[in-house]
């Protein structure tokens, strides 16, 4: 007997011929008691997307959703959430800290490429990128070595202008860290407002009636090689609310009514009924 035909014999089946193909029938009855002890079990994949950093949705058609994950890339659902495609993979990054949709034109997508949680699981971005066709393709557009982004903010009303803060290296000193400024769509920044090497933007929010006046969170924080959920630096004098009502011509710290300890990480939103109101 020739070794295929003694594998199928033990195997417990039996070969039919038929268009030069193999099938196999099962020769004997399983007993059910044999899997009694089997249970299913999840083997992988083994890497994660992890957090999702950023969500966006495009005004005008709620069914556009862009989510950036902190280490999966950017995806894109046209179906309100339902299903997810992947948007992101052709670039040399995959942890994203920021997203931004141009609301008057939704096909003007804005990417900033690193992590803004400063956890010790962070990876590193490479700079800002930008869609001009609804997120099928994006384009490099500068900031290499901010490494890690907080937050996008687009002008309303001139494309152009577009805000991007920067939080920097969370394992050490980085002077590529601030609120930076474009005028020309990317192709050249300005870094409009910076404190120190140790402090970073953590968040930027735009007024919602008048796109020249803009709150900006600054933070200063820093990570080391040993730390699990105590890192070497929480907080720090760098730390604050910072305003701006001319475009970032010109900033202001505000303190008045704010704790006089060193502050951590800040949150900004404006109340949209009343812009007078914003909460940090």
């Amino acid at each position: 007997m020739s070794t295929t035909k003694t594998l199928k014999k033990l195997l417990g089946f039996t070969a039919l011929a038929g268009a030069g193909l193999f099938a196999f029938a099962a020769a004997a009855d399983m007993d059910p008691d044999l899997f009694e002890g089997m249970k299913a079990r999840s083997i992988g994949p083994a890497g994660m997307s992890g957090r999702i950093s950023i969500v966006e949705a495009v005004v005008s058609d709620l069914n556009i959703i862009f989510a950036g994950s902190a280490t999966g890339g950017v995806w894109r659902s046209k179906d309100g959430g339902m299903t997810w495609q992947p948007v992101f993979d052709d670039m040399d990054v995959a942890s994203i800290g920021a997203l931004a949709i141009n609301q008057q034109n939704p096909d003007i997508i804005w990417v900033g490429s690193g992590e803004g949680n400063p956890r010790n699981s962070t990876s590193i971005g490479a700079g800002v990128y930008k869609s001009i066709d609804g997120g099928k393709t994006f384009t490099h557009m500068g900031l290499d070595k901010t490494f890690q982004i907080g937050r996008i903010a687009i002008h309303p009303l001139d494309p152009n202008i577009v805000y991007v803060g920067a939080l920097g290296r969370l394992w050490g000193p980085n002077e590529e860290r601030g609120l930076y400024k474009t005028t020309d769509a990317g192709e050249t920044w300005e870094k409009i407002l910076y404190v120190d090497e140790n402090t970073g933007v953590i968040d930027v929010k735009m007024h919602p009636t008048d796109p020249y006046t803009l709150l900006v969170a600054t933070y200063e924080r820093q990570r080391d090689g040993f730390d699990g959920n105590s890192p070497e630096k929480k907080w720090g004098p760098g730390s604050g609310l910072h305003k701006t009502t001319d475009g970032g011509e010109t900033f202001t710290k505000i303190s008045a009514g704010l704790p006089t300890i060193n502050i951590g990480r800040i949150g900004l939103d404006f109340y949209r009924a009343d812009p007078n109101i914003a909460y940090m």
